[in-house]
């Protein structure tokens, strides 16, 4: 189960006590997907978090693409995290980064924008891997995985203005503040975990505008 491991791995990470499991909210039909949110023509995305509000507070779905899914089963990222598979482990990790973070919030009554949403899973998927890279050679601070993810990106076309900016400016915060973090914690491919850690689980708990000013927006 993909999914669930990627959430404990970032539930370990952030130290989060949520009780809730992401398969309970897990959506992977395309035709149920768009029953609840209609594409209007646009292109449908292959992941993608459902938030509503409801009487008695929130309804939360989670969507990601059963072929997503099907190829993460076929190539383990958690196993060997490749070329082959990293767009797919992107994919998926950025859709439990949501689900997880936005949860967290709720349980907390604080509001969270689509643009925290989205800088909050930017930094996700830089410290999730630096961890799991490090982990699968054997140690030492893989310090390529800041170029891979920031420097060899590109957006879909098919966008809107508001959100390509949304998405823009939530990679750019990301950047700068994990390029930061290298700066400060790392030093010729040995990294200060214990201070790394805790300066990732300050930044996590940031609320909103503050978070952005910390990453530099």
């Amino acid at each position: 189960m993909v999914l669930r491991r990627l959430q404990s791995l970032l539930g370990r990470l952030y130290d989060l006590d949520v009780d809730y499991d992401v398969y309970d909210f897990l959506l992977t039909d395309r035709g149920a997907r768009d029953e609840l949110m209609p594409t209007d023509g646009r292109h449908a995305p292959e992941e993608e978090l459902l938030l509503a509000e409801s009487a008695d507070g929130a309804r939360v779905a989670l969507y990601i693409d059963q072929a997503v899914l099907r190829r993460l089963e076929k190539a383990d990222p958690l196993g060997a995290l490749t070329e082959r598979n990293l767009a797919d482990y992107c994919t998926a990790l950025e859709g439990v980064s949501h689900f997880l973070y936005s949860t967290w919030r709720l349980e907390c009554d604080a509001p969270v924008s689509l643009l925290e949403l989205e800088t909050q899973a930017e930094v996700d998927k830089y410290a999730a891997t630096v961890f799991l890279v490090a982990d699968q050679q054997g140690g030492g601070y893989p310090g390529q995985v800041h170029a891979r993810l920031f420097d060899r990106v590109g957006f879909d076309e098919r966008l809107s203005p508001a959100q390509h900016e949304r998405y823009r400016t939530a990679h750019r915060c990301a950047a700068n503040f994990c390029k930061r973090l290298e700066s400060k914690f790392v030093s010729r491919g040995r990294a200060q975990l214990e201070a790394l850690v805790r300066e990732l689980r300050k930044f996590y708990r940031l609320r909103s505008a503050a978070k952005l000013r910390y990453a530099g927006a």
